[in-house]
C-alpha cells in the first residue's frame, strides 16, 4: 500500500522532470595564453545566468544548464571598456555594451552550438565555422550514451587565414580573426545554405576551413560528419585545447581532428602555417574520440 509520503515524493519527482529542473554541467576552460571572455546565448526561453564572464589564462568556470535548453557558446577576445564605459570586444562581441550578452557573438566567431533534449534522449552539438573563426575550441562529453565523441577546431586558423579574410588587430600586425567568405564577399557561391538555399559550390575558401578542421561544421549541407549526438550530463569546452598525439586502438574510423596533409589556399601550401597547439539550426563541431577516451586522436 502506497503511503502518503511516497505519493508526495512521486508528485515532487514528477514536478522536477516536468519543470526541467534537472540540468547538464558545462565546464568552460581557458587554455589560451591570453584572456578570453566567454559568451552564452540561449535560443530557448529557459533563463540562464551568467551569459558572459571572464576567464583569465588557466581559469575554468562551470555552468548548470537546464535540460531542453538550446543555445550557443563562444569566446570573445581583445575586450576592453571604451571611453563611454561600454564593454566591447575585438572578436565575438555581442553588442550589449556589458559583460553579459543578449545575443550571439558577431562574425567572425567560432561557435559551439548545443540542443539539450534531457533525460534519455540525446543532445545534439557541433562546432561551427559558418560565421568564420576567432579562436580554437574543443568540446568533450564526459561519459554518456550515443555518439559521444569530442569535436572542435583545434588549429589556429588565424595564422594561415587567406589575406582577404583576415581581421587584424587595430594598429597592429596581429591577426585576431578569420572571416567567412560569405561575410567577406556575399553571394550564392559563398553563402551556402543561407538565403541562397542549395545554390552554392565548393571554393578555395570553404576548402581552407574544411581541410584544416575536417570535423567543423562548414555550411547547412555539411552536417553528416560534423553533428554529434550524446545523452550526457556533463561537457567540457576548452579554448585553445591541448591535443594528445596518440590514437586509441579501439577508436572508430572517422574524420580527423586536424589534417596533416597540405592545406591549399589558392594554390599555395599553407600547411606550414598551421601550428599544433600545445596548448538557426543547432549543429556543433567535433574532435574525434569515444566517450572519455584519452588522449584525443589526431588522425
Amino acid at each position: 500500500m502506497t503511503s502518503v509520503s511516497d505519493f508526495l515524493l512521486f508528485i515532487s519527482l514528477q514536478h522536477v522532470f516536468i519543470s526541467g529542473v534537472l540540468s547538464a554541467s558545462f565546464t568552460l576552460t581557458n587554455n589560451c595564453t591570453y584572456t578570453v571572455w566567454p559568451g552564452v546565448y540561449p535560443q530557448t526561453k529557459e533563463p540562464l545566468s551568467p551569459t558572459g564572464f571572464v576567464l583569465q589564462r588557466g581559469e575554468s568556470k562551470t555552468l548548470s544548464i537546464p535540460n531542453s535548453w538550446s543555445g550557443t557558446f563562444w569566446g570573445r577576445t581583445h575586450c576592453t571598456v571604451d571611453p563611454l564605459g561600454n564593454f566591447v570586444c575585438g572578436t565575438g562581441d555581442c553588442e550589449s555594451g556589458k559583460l553579459e550578452c543578449t545575443q550571439t557573438g558577431g562574425e567572425p566567431v567560432t561557435l559551439v552550438e548545443f540542443s539539450l533534449n534531457g533525460f534519455s534522449d540525446p543532445d545534439f552539438y557541433d562546432v561551427s565555422l559558418v560565421d568564420g573563426f576567432n579562436l580554437p575550441v574543443l568540446v568533450v562529453p564526459q561519459g554518456g550514451n550515443g555518439s559521444c565523441r569530442s569535436t572542435g577546431c583545434v588549429e589556429d586558423l588565424n595564422v594561415a587565414c587567406p589575406s582577404e579574410l583576415r581581421v587584424p588587430v587595430e594598429g597592429g600586425n596581429e591577426i585576431m580573426a578569420c572571416r567567412s567568405a560569405c561575410q567577406t564577399f556575399g553571394g550564392p557561391q559563398h553563402c551556402c545554405g543561407r538565403i541562397y538555399g542549395t545554390n552554392c559550390t565548393t571554393t578555395s575558401y570553404s576548402n581552407f576551413f574544411k581541410e584544416a578542421c575536417p570535423r567543423a561544421y562548414n555550411n547547412q549541407f555539411d552536417a553528416t560528419d560534423t553533428t554529434f549526438r550524446c545523452a550526457s550530463t556533463a561537457y567540457v569546452i576548452t579554448f585553445c585545447p591541448t591535443i594528445g598525439s596518440e590514437k586509441p586502438s579501439n577508436a572508430p574510423k572517422e574524420l580527423p581532428l586536424v589534417n596533416n596533409t597540405m592545406v591549399s589556399v589558392d594554390g599555395h601550401d599553407a600547411s606550414h602555417a598551421l601550428p599544433r597547439f600545445q596548448h538557426g539550426q543547432l549543429l556543433v563541431l567535433a574532435v574525434a574520440v569515444l566517450g572519455a577516451s584519452w588522449p584525443l586522436p589526431l588522425f
